[in-house]
């Protein structure tokens, strides 16, 4: 890798003579300075993925100039996750920021116990079918409410009674009569796996992985064994969020190899176009994406909670435009996003936010700067009240790319907002 940014500036030079820009003429193209890539094709600065994306496209070098500058390739293991006598809870501060601790398993069941009084489930009689049934349908009452709460609240509200109510489940399971304990174990899984996410969207990536494997668990319990392949599409999630193209690609492609049903197989192969756009291989991510929107079209309703969003009426047609951008085609990309941003239901926050937030960088980056900056206003309330790591990312990229256009007057009054929303606490 560090021979190929080595080689970049003197393939770039070449390609852009071959073209017959002048490097103010590029500059223009790509909206960087001419000064910075001058330092960049005399090696005086290492050149950004996302700059060699932009000029490979620019020079229509169909991957050569990406391949030099790969997304993050090392394969960096991801955190190990504690073992099982321990459960990772959330606690948050009166500052409002917020911290996972260890806890014993003693502590989480009295936190369960507590958890199932206050939504008067309790624990006496649940032998009872009549009672398993009515505990069951409210549980699976509450998990939807957790979701829609997930949407319009930051992390550390929706975490701690989150996890109390997986808990709660595990000891109902625990109680149950045979007929009912499995239907427990596999909601409980779907509350483990949704903690998780709120972990990673707290900014912890190891809590979001302890909380994914629980919920593997629970789930081969409950008889399903299906979930095990969805946890390695939340993995590539995490590998996504570092930039790490190749993880992100092993780990959709593996859960693509279990026999599980074209939903799963749908998301996984979404994640996996996700991972060949980080690396530039636009051939292999649109490949990837026709056979996402195969899947997730023919894929039947499945019982319980629906894996994945359920915010996006077109999954992969979102995803195109997210991979656009990230293979340096920033105005087919917001043209995308244009489109299907739209579409998502307005009380779905924080996914206005994630790809609101990607839209208004795409139109940054196609020197659009008025309009992101616009789009921009709109959303920074969103990104206050959902608080997400994963939001912040591209708030930051966002906030770099604006920045080369610090002197329009669009962009001095957007950038403190910005600073605000990166330097608010995570909560």
């Amino acid at each position: 890798m560090a021979e190929g940014r080595r080689l970049f500036g003197t393939e770039l030079r070449r390609r852009r003579n071959e073209a017959g820009l002048s490097l103010t003429q590029l500059a223009a193209k790509v909206h960087y300075s001419k000064g910075y890539l001058s330092k960049i094709e005399t090696n005086r600065k290492p050149p950004p993925p996302e700059l060699a994306r932009l000029c490979d496209v620019a020079l229509a070098a169909k991957g050569a100039l990406t391949a030099l500058v790969p997304a993050h390739l090392t394969g960096a293991p991801l955190p190990e996750t504690q073992d099982d006598s321990e459960v990772w809870i959330m606690n948050l501060s009166a500052d409002g920021s917020s911290w996972f601790r260890p806890m014993g398993r003693r502590e989480a069941m009295a936190m369960g116990v507590g958890s199932a009084i206050g939504f008067g489930l309790g624990t006496a009689g649940l032998g009872a079918t009549s009672g398993e049934t009515t505990a069951l349908a409210a549980l699976h009452a509450h998990f939807d409410q957790f979701r829609r709460l997930g949407q319009t609240a930051s992390p550390g509200v929706v975490l701690p009674a989150l996890v109390a109510q997986t808990h709660t489940i595990q000891q109902l399971a625990g109680r149950a009569t045979e007929h009912h304990r499995n239907d427990l174990l596999l909601l409980g899984a779907r509350y483990a796996e949704y903690a998780g996410w709120m972990a990673q969207e707290s900014g912890d990536d190891k809590a979001a992985l302890w909380w994914t494997d629980r919920a593997v668990e629970m789930a081969e319990a409950g008889g399903d064994h299906d979930l095990a392949a969805y946890s390695l599409v939340r993995r590539a999630l995490v590998t996504l969020y570092r930039d790490d193209a190749r993880q992100t690609i092993e780990l959709a492609q593996h859960a693509q190899s279990f026999p599980v049903p074209a939903r799963i197989r749908g998301l996984a192969a979404q994640r996996e176009a996700q991972g060949h756009a980080l690396a530039g291989d636009r051939d292999a991510c649109l490949r990837s994406l026709d056979e996402a929107q195969e899947l997730l079209g023919r894929a039947d309703a499945a019982p319980g909670p629906v894996l994945g969003t359920t915010n996006l009426p077109n999954p992969a047609k979102m995803v195109l435009g997210w991979c656009m951008f990230d293979m340096g085609r920033a105005r087919e990309a917001a043209e995308v996003l244009d489109r299907e941003v739209d579409l998502i239901p307005a009380e779905a926050l924080r996914t206005r936010a994630r790809y609101g937030i990607r839209r208004a960088l795409a139109h940054a980056t196609a020197n659009e700067v008025d309009h992101a900056c616009a789009l921009t206003h709109e959303l920074i309330g969103l990104i206050d009240v959902v608080s997400s790591a994963t939001i912040t990312l591209d708030v930051q990229r966002l906030r770099r790319t604006l920045a080369r256009f610090r002197s329009q007057p669009a962009v001095r009054e957007v950038s403190p907002l910005l600073d605000a929303a990166l330097h608010a606490p995570t909560a």
